[in-house]
């Protein structure tokens, strides 16, 4: 079958997945994903309802230039997407949302502590929160560039939150993740501070989850 009408496939499950999970709500946020081998990245369409939006709504555009190939008018946030897969050859995926309690960090300007060992699992540190920056030109992607980690998530200052990883389904997985961990992490500093794991200890959490973790 084409890989680009899978990744259409892939792309349009993620992106309705948003909604299912609870990432996001009316229209907001998106998912896209890179077909190397033609150069074509495919998003989501600007103010689409998710629960419409079906694989050839999705909006085909080229990589080095940005122009619309197929499909509808792109996502408001596809040039921050294009820099990073245009700076960063090992993406395939990119998220991002307004999740309620990863967002609430952002708000407050705070990382989110690597305090779970899940967290260790899939993140390998805290999930940074990077200064805010505005949204002219490629700002907030060099900033993303600038300021992540080695893991697969970061906070917009008073914004929201970007996700990144080899496939669009593996981004979107973080982006669950980081969700779910600044609930818990919300939540455990009702009762108290919440402690974060030694370095070490991450380490340990981080090489098992990255070499044995999976069939």
């Amino acid at each position: 079958m084409d890989p680009l009408h899978n990744l259409k496939v892939e792309v349009c499950w993620a992106n309705k997945q948003l909604l299912e999970a609870g990432l996001v709500t009316s229209t907001s946020g998106n998912v896209s994903g890179i077909d190397r081998a033609s150069g074509k990245v495919i998003i989501k369409p600007s103010g689409i309802d998710y629960t419409k939006l079906q694989p050839d709504d999705l909006s085909v555009v080229d990589l080095a230039t940005g122009s619309l190939i197929e499909g509808k008018k792109p996502s408001v946030d596809l040039s921050h997407h294009l820099f990073l897969y245009q700076k960063d050859s090992t993406l395939g995926g990119i998220v991002h949302t307004h999740s309620n309690y990863a967002t609430a960090f952002a708000a407050v300007n705070l990382p989110i502590p690597c305090c779970l060992t899940a967290m260790a699992d899939e993140f390998g540190a805290e999930i940074p929160c990077l200064p805010y920056v505005d949204n002219e030109g490629d700002h907030i992607a060099e900033a993303i560039l600038k300021y992540r980690g080695r893991g697969p998530a970061v906070l917009l200052g008073n914004h929201g939150v970007f996700t990144f990883d080899k496939t669009a389904t593996k981004a979107l997985k973080a982006a669950i993740m980081t969700e779910d961990v600044a609930k818990t992490i919300y939540f455990a500093k009702q009762l108290g501070q919440p402690q974060a794991l030694p370095p070490h200890e991450i380490e340990k959490w981080w090489n098992r989850y990255h070499t044995t973790y999976g069939q």
